[in-house]
């Protein structure tokens, strides 16, 4: 019996004599990696202290965003409905009808009823409600249907071709109004959700992100600066809402590059505008605007070359309209206008926005370029008529 314990010690000694060694050595190393990078168990704290962080209080922290947006669905979803029009038309008289005696007996009213679809957002709970103009535009009858399957007839109250933008108003009260977000804080990158009627499924989510801001000169609206997103936006989502991940409105959903099919690029109109139109067109009927009165061009470095002009940027006047501020100002055509109000001219498009949003009866500081010398003069806001210049 002593014999066998005697052997059976001399093999756990050989055992230990044979692995320990390389032990003592992987410890050595693992302690000096530690002392020379202590970073190591900085990131191995973190991740620990998240893990608690996710079990203790059931959601992620700062590392981590949300792995569901069913809060801002169901925040957002109630206040967007689905918008359907008819809108009866003349078919084209057939030649043969100019024969009396055909004409005698086919001589009917001919008639065709076109449909459209889209959708809009409920913005007060006494019924106003916001889609875009084309959506509605030229219709007879417009039919909303709410988030709750009830059906309701709606009456525009008033549109704003430059904008794309309408206001609509249905006999209906308590109805859930979105909550308005704020779009000049949302970044590049943060998550969005469309919510729309898309080809007249019924109510559809998708998801993206914020692609760009500040979108102008496509072509599409007189007053342009769109949040561009590659959430997914189809034929009958015009109108509705794009929300942030919070479930607050971002923007008004309005078109997409590809008319084929969104292509991952979709443009809205931003909330804050879209408040404005409906403040503006429930309160005077149309939506006011700055005007100075003049139309002008961008100033681009080979006009300037071609020109031989000293200045390579800013708004080259073209003409102006006459009493208009610009005109009282004494701004005449062929001044350079390089400012308005402290911020320097980037290109025409901001230049049409950052006018219109002066209120009118505001003075306006330009900052003029005429044949070689610069100064300031100022003009004072007025109403700007529809489709007008600058």
């Amino acid at each position: 019996m002593r014999d066998n314990r005697i052997s059976n010690n001399r093999t756990v000694n050989f055992i230990l004599g044979f692995i320990g060694k390389p032990a003592l050595v992987g410890l050595f190393v693992a302690a000096l990696l530690l002392l020379v990078f202590p970073e190591i168990r900085q990131q191995r704290d973190i991740s620990d202290q998240a893990m608690m962080d996710l079990q203790q209080n059931g959601s992620a922290t700062q590392w981590s965003g949300p792995t569901s947006y069913s809060h801002a669905v169901t925040r957002a979803a109630p206040s967007v409905v689905n918008i359907y029009t008819r809108k009866v038309t003349k078919s084209a008289k057939h030649p043969l009808l100019d024969d009396p005696y055909f004409r005698r007996l086919f001589d009917k009213p001919q008639q065709r009823v076109q449909s459209s679809l889209g959708s809009g957002v409920v913005m007060q709970s006494d019924g106003f409600i916001l889609t875009n103009n084309h959506v509605i535009d030229g219709a007879d009858q417009i039919l909303v249907l709410l988030y709750d399957g009830t059906e309701a007839a709606a009456t525009v109250v008033g549109k704003d071709s430059e904008t794309d933008l309408a206001v609509l108003k249905i006999a209906s009260s308590n109805l859930q109004p979105i909550s308005i977000g704020e779009p000049a804080q949302a970044k590049i990158g943060d998550v969005v959700l469309a919510i729309g009627n898309p080809y007249g499924v019924g109510q559809t989510v998708t998801q993206g992100i914020i692609s760009a801001k500040g979108r102008n000169g496509l072509g599409l609206n007189t007053f342009e600066n769109f949040i561009q997103t590659d959430a997914d936006i189809n034929p009958g989502n015009s109108g509705g809402a794009l929300v942030d991940s919070y479930g607050n409105l971002l923007g008004i959903n309005t078109a997409i590059l590809n008319q084929s099919g969104s292509a991952g690029i979709s443009f809205a109109i931003p909330a804050n505008t879209a408040a404005k139109v409906l403040k503006d067109i429930i309160s005077y009927g149309y939506v006011v605007r700055g005007w100075v009165g003049m139309e002008a061009f961008p100033l681009t470095p080979q006009i300037a070359k071609r020109l031989n002009l000293e200045i390579s940027q800013g708004l080259l006047v073209r003409a102006i309209y006459n009493s208009s501020p610009a005109h009282l100002a004494g701004i005449q055509p062929g001044d350079i206008v390089i400012a308005i109000n402290g911020e320097p001219v980037s290109d025409r498009q901001t230049s049409v926005n950052q006018i219109a949003d002066v209120a009118p009866g505001t003075p306006i500081e330009l900052k003029i370029w005429r044949q070689g010398e610069t100064f300031a003069v100022t003009a004072v806001a007025g109403i700007r008529p529809t489709n007008s210049g600058h």
